[in-house]
């Protein structure tokens, strides 16, 4: 349902609290006087069976005695009283309810779950939004509402904090009110049967009182929804998280390396990394990004310089940073000049930059100035120890005067206690970020680090892939569909191998065999050195149970053979053992040994995994994950979080390996998690490596009957390839039409290299020199659940397409109205273009169930009216703007 009726949850005229008690010490008692003391201007009414007085104000026996029907409605009754509750407001027109209650399905109650869905049944027919229940209740300072029974009210600033736990919002509060931190708004999720953090992204997103968006999430309800909300307001501003519990159960349940590695826990960590927000590991560090972040300061490296008045702090800071990941500056040698002429001669004469334990602020300043105009420094770290000789507090307050006018960002850590608060004080007015330690300075660092790097993630545009990822689905279905008659969930190797050539990806050619005999006779077809494998559907991993003979010559297969078969029923007497398969020994002595694998998430559905391979894989844990559909870009990004990518670099008398191909192999089984919806996990260990290519060596697949489409079990929705079509122009050429990719931004950046300058004013009612790398990222990078663009390109003689023009949708969080624009080349007007690329994006916006499409357009732009009218659209002034016209095209 997303933000609908959002406005009166969080801005309404009027409030009521049914439950309202004179009980100081009670939860309606709270409440009461949270309310009626925040501060809010509007209408605020209480409801209690017993009538009388609270805070001052009249108590109303039932909702049907208000005088108004209010636009929100906090409920602290008994969980029996809520669902009728929810009814009558909403027959009455109220259009948000914060439930305070417990008791709707916690601990699994059967009871409660029905009560649950009572109140959802009551809310439905008046699209009334529900907070809760189960929860703390919700806080917006800056229009003066308190709504729930915290102990302390929280001040007015740009942080938005969303959580499910109550208990961390009292908690969230008391760290803050010392450190005068404010926040837009503060919200209790509680058990989130209907509004969740996919709501609240939304929502904040378009906020403009918050600057940054705080999540303590427990789980994530509807995952599709939250990486859908969660990227659109990274994309807006910081978004910081901290995931509480870190469940085995889903590597306890699983048969494959990759599900057993796949834990819970660290999908979510690829979740998150996928949608540009930032995690931090607990509350104190939430706090510390958000403090950083939300000063607006901004890096574009890891390169820290570390100045201070002690030796001692800077080993520390430098220490903190080396286990951090990030890089001290190097220091331009113009830059170690300037210092030599400001400093003492004992300085360090280098990062970190020690200026001597007597440094006044008049020494501070002479050093950053030096340090100005050095371009190896990505941000500045300045380190204070309280002495005799000199003024904490004026060198704070000198520092902090010229943070305005450094390039770089600055960040401060005064140690100490008594000394060091007032020169805080300096600092926070400044906007520099300050830190009681080193080490949490350089956290702090850090933090703006990575957030920049997630960021660019978002924006990074892809190279094209070697070549178009196409997959058998019909071979592969045929061995998966098999084996699912025989009533068998896991492939033999053999089946598995099949599967991965029909998507493919290069497997070893196998033979099977139903008995030793046949084995060698197998064996002796292939010649040379062969691998011996066991075949059961009832065995893991072979390898444990003697289950894998290496090298053997064809005249060693059958006896070999014999000891296998008498090994696994010693070690597994219960496995069924069904024959051997039999493939050529690889010998590529400079092949790394990799892992590539999927499993299915409770949560996020399909994730990926990438990582050292080989039998010892979980012991040496060296893997990455992440959530498909795949890109070069984001499968590239997935290898470099792991070791074993430096391996495959070039090194000493290793070639460098084949990582587009790596990289491919990983997109193709991203691929495979869409069109072969049957399969549940899947293993390629090893995945041999090198210069030459790859070869899976093994292979594990896991299936199950899936009826359904295969795109709806991906938290991100995957490139909608159904919805290429070729579109024929006036002149008699034929283009394609499809929708948008990221890599198309050299296509989208030729397009508009053939817009007149006129075209461009009329399309982004400004001049416009050029398409920046990020506006052409932010139009080929768009989410297929929420926006579509199609482009229109052509081939050229030489294989390479022209861009011809592009139309595009975004769609409003409601799903009920969608903003179109449209742009074709300045030299195909009059080729028919514009009126294939309107009438594909109102086909489109029909299917999606849309109610309404509209666009922005200047009253001058008479050529787009016409066609608009043509079309049935509908034209509407601009109030605020009188040279534009809104049309409208209704749907439905």
């Amino acid at each position: 349902m997303s933000i609908r009726n959002f406005d009166r949850l969080f801005t309404p005229q009027s409030i009521a609290l049914i439950g309202a008690s004179r009980e100081a010490q009670s939860v309606g008692g709270v409440l009461a006087r949270n309310l009626a003391r925040a501060g809010f201007a509007g209408t605020l009414r209480f409801v209690n069976l017993k009538g009388g007085a609270i805070e001052g104000r009249k108590v109303y026996k039932t909702v049907a005695a208000l005088p108004e029907t209010p636009d929100l409605a906090v409920i602290a009754t008994p969980p029996d009283t809520v669902a009728k509750l929810v009814a009558e407001l909403g027959a009455r027109g109220t259009k948000a309810v914060v439930v305070i209650t417990a008791g709707f399905g916690e601990g699994e109650d059967k009871a409660g779950a029905v009560r649950r869905q009572r109140i959802l049944d009551a809310a439905k027919p008046h699209v009334l939004r529900l907070v809760g229940p189960n929860c703390l209740g919700i806080m917006v300072p800056g229009v003066g509402i308190n709504a729930s029974f915290a102990h302390l009210d929280p001040l007015k600033g740009g942080l938005a904090f969303v959580t499910q736990s109550g208990a961390v919002i009292t908690a969230m509060l008391d760290w803050a009110a010392p450190r005068d931190i404010g926040f837009s708004q503060v919200v209790s999720l509680g058990d989130m049967a209907d509004v969740d953090f996919g709501d609240m992204l939304d929502w904040l997103a378009l906020d403009s009182a918050t600057d940054a968006i705080l999540l303590y999430i427990e789980q994530v309800s509807d995952a599709r929804k939250f990486m859908s909300a969660a990227r659109a307001a990274a994309r807006a501003k910081p978004v910081i998280v901290v995931k509480a519990g870190r469940s085995a159960a889903g590597r306890r349940a699983a048969l494959s390396h990759t599900g057993a590695m796949a834990g819970s826990d660290a999908v979510y960590d690829a979740a998150f990394r996928r949608a540009g927000m930032l995690r931090v590991a607990d509350l104190d560090e939430l706090f510390e990004a958000a403090t950083t972040l939300a000063t607006g300061k901004r890096i574009h490296g890891d390169r820290l310089a570390i100045i201070g008045n002690g030796g001692g702090l800077g080993v520390l800071a430098t220490d903190a940073l080396e286990e951090s990941g990030g890089n001290l500056a190097g220091l331009d040698p113009a830059t170690i000049e300037r210092l030599n002429k400001v400093l003492p001669a004992g300085w360090s004469h280098g990062n970190p930059i020690d200026i001597i334990g007597d440094a006044n602020a008049a020494r501070y300043v002479s050093a950053l100035g030096a340090m100005k105009d050095d371009a190896t420094i990505d941000a500045a770290l300045v380190l204070n120890a309280p002495t005799a000789v000199a003024s904490s507090d004026d060198t704070a307050k000198a520092v902090a005067g010229m943070a305005a006018d450094l390039p770089f960002p600055l960040l401060a850590s005064w140690v100490g206690g008594a000394t060091a608060g007032p020169a805080r004080r300096h600092f926070l007015a400044a906007h520099v970020p300050s830190f009681e330690t080193p080490r949490q300075a350089v956290r702090g660092f850090m933090h703006l680090v990575n957030f920049q790097r997630n960021r660019e993630a978002l924006m990074q545009t892809p190279v094209s892939m070697p070549q178009e990822v196409r997959i058998d689905v019909s071979a592969a279905r045929g061995v998966i569909d098999a084996a699912l008659a025989e009533g068998r969930s896991l492939l033999n190797e053999p089946e598995a191998k099949q599967v991965l050539a029909a998507c493919g990806i290069p497997v070893v050619a196998t033979e099977t065999a139903r008995d030793p005999v046949e084995a060698g006779h197998r064996a002796a077809k292939l010649g040379g050195p062969v691998v011996l494998k066991i075949i059961s559907r009832d065995i893991t991993h072979k390898t444990d149970v003697g289950g894998v003979s290496l090298n053997l010559a064809p005249d060693q297969v059958e006896t070999a053979a014999c000891y296998m078969l008498e090994r696994v029923r010693q070690r597994q007497p219960q496995a069924r053992l069904e024959g051997f398969s039999v493939q050529k020994m690889i010998q590529r002595e400079l092949a790394q040994e990799l892992i590539l694998g999927m499993s299915v998430d409770q949560v996020f559905g399909p994730v990926l995994l990438f990582g050292h391979g080989g039998v010892a894989v979980e012991r040496i844990a060296d893997s990455a994950l992440a959530l498909p559909p795949l890109n070069m870009a984001l499968a590239y990004d997935t290898m470099r979080r792991t070791r074993v990518f430096r391996l495959l670099q070039s090194y000493r008398d290793h070639p460098p390996a084949a990582l587009d191909a790596i990289a491919h192999t990983l997109i193709k089984i991203g691929q495979a998690a869409i069109e072969l919806p049957q399969i549940v996990e899947l293993d390629i260990n090893p995945l041999l490596a090198d210069d030459q290519g790859v070869l899976a060596l093994d292979a594990r697949i896991k299936v199950q009957a899936y009826s359904g489409d295969g795109q709806a079990r991906l938290a991100i929705k995957p490139y909608p390839r159904q919805l290429e079509r070729k579109i024929a122009l006036r002149d008699g050429s034929e283009a394609i039409l499809r929708p948008v990719r990221p890599e198309d931004e050299p296509v989208f950046q030729e397009t508009f290299e053939r817009l007149d300058k006129e075209d461009v004013r009329m399309r982004f009612f400004a001049p416009l020199g050029k398409l920046t790398h990020v506006l052409a990222a932010r139009l080929t990078q768009i989410d297929y659940d929420r926006q579509m663009a199609f482009v229109a390109i052509r081939r050229r003689a030489d294989g390479s397409y022209e861009g011809l023009g592009v139309v595009r949708i975004a769609i409003d969080p409601n799903h009920e109205r969608g903003e179109y624009a449209v742009v074709v080349r300045s030299d195909l007007k009059g080729a028919g273009l514009g009126y294939l690329l309107m009438m594909a994006i109102i086909d489109y916006a029909k299917r999606q169930g849309l109610r309404e499409i509209f666009g922005l357009v200047l009253r001058e732009n008479e050529r787009m009216l016409r066609m608009a009218r043509q079309m049935g659209f509908t034209m509407h002034g601009v109030p605020d703007d009188p040279s534009l016209l809104e049309v409208r095209l209704a749907l439905r």
